[in-house]
């Protein structure tokens, strides 16, 4: 193939300085005056056209947009013409209909004649649409119950009836039912009749196609979790768990800005470690013989060690000690570890397209395994294909899985080399691995023919991410976009190929241009921008291009990349003050060349910069991007790793930017709020001063997705949790903090921040504020409390970091 065209992003002003001083006011004014990012885009049906979605100025509600890739030409879709538009399409193996849902309804497009069919109009929402072996009949769910349409005969039908009792058929007469048998004739008589007419319907249900389907008795004490159909219609696999099963004491958050203006509670998540989630379970439905059977996880490599062994040994014998025997004995390993196989991720059941192969990914409770295993028809059995371990905790992204088509070959993603690569494996053979380096791979796509692998890839560096291609059958990893610029947290796919397998619709961006859409051949060549969402007043804007940077670390043989903000006129002769930003989720990286989830602060560091500041934003260590060993270096001690690495790069400031040490602000949300009370704890006198927004004080209170896989439960690992938690270092504060904080977040509990500020008074502490949003989630939505926040930052940096020796002559 040759070199691969450089399609560059939109036009982008980074003038030498900014054209006109910023403000607070504007920067987190509502980013309508941005423009909006180009949302969903997907195909239709014929290839013809691509559909998006554009956020309407002054509104929540999406709009519906199409354009031809052809002509660049877009128009907005009203009511009517939205009536006729396409969904994303799911094809049937012969490629001659596609069907979609719009507005939860399924509907059929035939490719040939192009007529479309509505096959539902229900109040409840469809999913889950798939096609039948044959093409001719298409598959969709309501909940977990599945129906049919089948589009030869009009007919509709549903595919199983789940009943989770057990079956009356099955109940043995007691004593007194057998007395009155041999008593009464005529009770006797009844119960033959009943008798005939069940083992008649049983022949009915082997013999006649055309009759609704006898449920299956799934027994009591379970619920039902998730159900998958196989294309073919013979099998279904149904996930259960235990029925009423104790997810622990919910706390609740309080809505104290109401309609009826009375106080509204509202129940959030558990707390980590009561309880841990339910385990789950697979039942396999022979859907033709009308039988069932429980598929056992004992054949998964593994399932009945405990890798928490030596820590649970060390826990409970603690426990013994101080005489708590009771709390010791509920911390005994389960004899077979429990799973969960439902509502962790990414889809965990899949089908060939024949229907004729499944495989299920499984995830162990305590977070240490995953698995991958295919389904024994014939023997009722799993198959072990694939087991991924990790001491520390299997990763949360990643976790992709599939058929490629037309085939009875898996391919996976796997963390297993120390970074995510692409793996594929047939059934009774080998896995191959398909992609190699060190560099992460992400959301694996198949062409239609099965012949190629498109993968998000930053092969090049760390920060800069594009589409891959990689034949099926192993090969060269060839570089098909040269965005740089294609990685979005809130946009994990961000390409669509066309349904001949010939076009990529991709979204890309840059620093300060939202994702934009763009088409391009699957070789590289022949790309097209196809869409501006951007403000004229937005465009007319000057912005610092963020440097990025290598801070070398003095814990390891290793660099952090970082963003770097400084003005163009920076004058290095002089002292400067200087603030670090830490971004959120702990597992996410912002160091991209792309658009970033934080571009409020980015137009933030971008006001900083004017006033002298310069602004350092790292992937710490914990953050995505860079492989395995950098993700798990954070177990069982959260905010040490990353309170070094953000030492490190105030001293790299202070060495190379002529930064005054004594000058340095650090502010972050979420996991960038916790890390800055880390800092501030932890590290006291290192930081002038620091703002905590959204921030986990005490890591007992979080969940269980997020804290057990770093931090094991609380009851077995409680050192981990204390080392890991600021309130437990509240009484080094000796630096000005700011806590801002939703009061309706049901992500970080508020009581969180009020916790720990009830920590520092009674500590008798001194400059610790706390700044609380009666109508704000985690992820603040009204421009009102932007505004407000960062004002306070602001005045907090521009008194205790810019002004720091004014600020220190006024204390006194």
């Amino acid at each position: 193939m040759r070199r691969i065209a450089f399609f560059a992003a939109l036009a982008l002003t980074c003038a030498p300085a900014l054209a006109a001083r910023l403000t607070v006011d504007q920067i987190m004014a509502d980013p309508d005056w941005i423009g909006p990012a180009v949302e969903s885009p997907h195909w239709s049906a014929d290839g013809q056209f691509i559909y998006y979605r554009l956020k309407r100025k002054g509104s929540d509600i999406r709009d519906l947009y199409r354009v031809d890739p052809s002509s660049g030409k877009s128009v907005k879709l009203d009511g009517a013409q939205q009536a006729d538009a396409d969904g994303d399409p799911v094809f049937n193996r012969q490629h001659t209909r596609a069907a979609f849902l719009r507005h939860g309804d399924v509907f059929v497009r035939d490719l040939s004649t192009h007529k479309l069919t509505q096959i539902t109009r229900t109040a409840q929402p469809e999913s889950g649409v798939q096609w039948s072996a044959d093409g001719d009949t298409v598959q969709y769910r309501a909940g977990n119950d599945w129906s049919t349409y089948d589009l030869r005969t009009g007919t509709t039908a549903s595919v199983a009836v789940l009943k989770t009792a057990d079956d009356p058929q099955d109940a043995k007469p007691d004593q007194m039912e057998r007395l009155q048998l041999s008593l009464f004739s005529t009770l006797r008589q009844m119960k033959a009749e009943k008798d005939a007419e069940q083992a008649r319907d049983r022949e009915l249900d082997r013999t006649d196609g055309t009759r609704a389907a006898q449920p299956f008795w799934l027994g009591t004490g379970v619920k039902i979790a998730d159900t998958e159909l196989s294309p073919d219609g013979r099998w279904m696999i149904v996930v259960t768990q235990p029925a009423g099963y104790d997810g622990g004491k919910s706390p609740v958050v309080n809505h104290y800005v109401t309609d009826s203006g009375y106080i509204h509670p509202e129940k959030a998540r558990t707390y980590v470690g009561r309880n841990d989630p339910a385990p789950q379970s697979l039942v396999l439905l022979d859907l033709s013989a009308h039988k069932q059977y429980a598929l056992s996880l004992d054949a998964l490599p593994g399932i009945h060690d405990d890798p928490l062994a030596a820590l649970r040994a060390k826990r409970q014998a603690e426990l013994r000690k101080q005489g708590h025997d009771a709390e010791a004995k509920a911390l005994d390993a389960p004899k077979t570890r429990g799973v969960r196989i439902a509502d962790y991720g990414p889809a965990t059941l899949a089908w060939s397209d024949d229907g004729q192969a499944a495989a299920v990914m499984f995830r162990a409770i305590d977070n240490k395994d995953r698995w991958i295993a295919s389904v024994d028809f014939a023997k009722h059995a799993l198959t072990p294909q694939h087991r991924l371990h990790d001491d520390a905790w299997i990763n949360w992204n990643y976790n992709g899985f599939g058929f490629v088509p037309h085939s009875h070959t898996l391919w996976y993603e796997s963390e297993q080399t120390g970074y995510a690569q692409l793996y594929v494996k047939a059934l009774n053979g080998r896995a191959k691995q398909l992609t190699s380096g060190h560099f992460e791979v992400r959301t694996p796509q198949p062409s239609p023919d099965g012949q190629w692998f498109y993968v998000l890839a930053n092969k090049q560096a760390p920060y800069a991410y594009d589409v891959y291609r990689v034949p099926t059958d192993g090969g060269t990893l060839q570089r098909v976009t040269a965005y740089e610029g294609m990685y979005d947290v809130e946009t994990p796919v961000p390409f669509r190929l066309s349904p001949d397998g010939t076009r990529l619709a991709v979204l890309h961006s840059s620093a300060y241009v939202p994702d934009q859409l763009a088409v391009i051949d699957v070789d590289g060549h022949g790309g097209r921008e196809l869409t501006d969402t951007r403000t004229a007043k937005y465009k007319a804007m000057h912005w610092i291009e963020p440097q990025i940077v290598q801070v070398p670390s003095s814990h390891g043989d290793f660099a952090v990349y970082a963003k770097l903000y400084k003005a163009a006129d920076f004058d290095a002769s002089k002292p400067h003050p200087a603030v670090l930003f830490v971004h959120g989720a702990g597992y996410l990286q912002d160091v991209t060349k792309g658009w970033s989830y934080y571009f409020r602060e980015q137009m933030f560091h971008n006001l900083l910069a004017q006033e002298g500041y310069v602004v350092l934003d790292m992937d710490y260590r914990g953050s995505e991007g860079y492989g395995r060993d950098w993700r798990t270096a954070i177990y069982r001690h959260m905010g040490h790793p990353e309170l070094e690495d953000l030492l490190d790069g105030k001293a790299w400031l202070v060495k190379h930017y002529h930064v005054d040490p004594q000058r340095v602000g650090v502010y972050g949300g979420s996991y960038g709020g916790f890390m800055t009370e880390m800092a501030l704890l932890r590290a006291p006198g290192q930081f002038a001063a620091g703002a905590a927004l959204r921030p986990p004080a005490d890591w007992t209170s979080y969940n269980h997705e997020y804290t057990s896989n770093i931090l094991n439960d609380p009851q077995l690992d409680p050192e981990a949790y204390k080392i890991s938690s600021p309130i437990e270092y509240a009484q080094n504060l000796q630096d000005p903090l700011l806590i801002c904080h939703g009061l309706i977040d049901n992500n970080v509990m508020p009581t969180d921040s009020i916790r720990l500020y009830q920590r520092l008074i009674e500590l008798h502490k001194h400059n610790f504020w706390i700044s609380l949003y009666p109508m704000e989630r985690h992820g603040f939505v009204h421009a009102d409390s932007w505004r407000d926040e960062y004002t306070r930052i602001h005045d907090l940096f521009t008194r205790f970091v810019l002004n720091k020796k004014d600020a220190a002559t006024a204390a006194h």
